[in-house]
C-alpha cells in the first residue's frame, strides 16, 4: 500500500475521495492507497456475496467493495470486501454514502494486507458496536478464519475444505466449498509465477 504522508482532514479525504478514479483508506489523517485485486480474490468476493444476498432474509443487506465504512472510535473510513449490515442503515453523521453500522465483515487477505487485516483492522472493526462477526478468506488455499462475538469475548475458529461455517451474527450456515467455487489455485500461481 502506499500512504500519502500529508495529514489530511476528514473534508479533505471526501472531497479527494469523490474525484479520486482509485478506492483510499482514510486512517487517523493519513490517505492510504488500496491495491487492486486478483481474480481469485474478486471469484471470493462474488462467491461470498451471492450467497449471502440470496440467502439472507429482511432485515440484512449485502455491501461489496465499493461501500464505504467509517470507524469513528479510530477514525478510519475504510471499504471492506464485504459487509453485512442490519436496516435501518445508520450512516456518518452529514454523509449518506458512508455506514457506520456493520453486523458483519468479511475481508480477502492478500499478502499485502493479512496482517493489518488480522490485527490492526480487525481491533479497529471491535470497536464497532454493532459489529458481530469477522471471516478473513485465504486466496492460496481452502482456510477461512472466523471470528465471533460471544458475550464480551471474541470466539476464533478455523475451517478448510468440505467444512461448513456456521454464521452466528446471520444464522446462516454456508459451505467452504461455495465461497472456493470456480477458484483454481494451479492457474493462480501460476499466472503469479510469471
Amino acid at each position: 500500500m502506499l500512504t500519502l504522508k500529508k495529514k489530511y482532514s476528514l473534508t479533505e479525504y471526501f472531497e479527494r475521495e469523490i474525484l479520486a478514479e482509485t478506492r483510499n483508506e482514510y486512517i487517523d489523517g493519513e490517505i492510504v492507497e488500496m491495491t487492486g485485486g486478483t481474480p481469485t480474490h474478486n471469484t471470493l468476493v462474488v462467491n461470498l456475496l451471492s450467497i449471502l444476498h440470496i440467502s439472507l432474509p429482511d432485515p440484512y443487506r449485502v455491501f461489496v467493495t465499493d461501500q464505504r465504512l467509517w470507524i469513528p472510535a479510530q477514525r478510519i473510513a475504510t471499504y471492506p470486501d464485504v459487509m453485512v449490515i442490519a436496516e435501518p442503515f445508520s450512516y456518518q453523521e452529514g454523509r449518506k454514502d458512508t455506514l457506520v453500522n456493520p453486523v458483519l465483515i468479511a475481508e480477502v487477505l492478500s499478502p499485502s494486507t493479512a496482517n493489518y487485516d488480522r490485527s490492526g483492522k480487525f481491533a479497529a472493526f471491535r470497536t464497532i458496536p454493532s459489529f458481530q462477526e469477522y471471516l478473513l478468506i485465504a486466496q492460496d488455499r481452502i482456510y477461512v478464519e472466523h471470528f465471533y462475538k460471544e458475550g464480551d469475548r471474541w470466539i476464533f475458529a478455523a475451517y478448510e475444505r468440505d467444512e461448513t461455517i456456521s454464521l452466528q451474527s446471520v444464522d446462516l450456515a454456508i459451505a467452504t466449498t461455495a465461497i472456493y467455487k470456480r477458484v483454481n489455485f494451479e492457474l493462480e500461481a501460476s499466472a503469479s509465477e510469471q
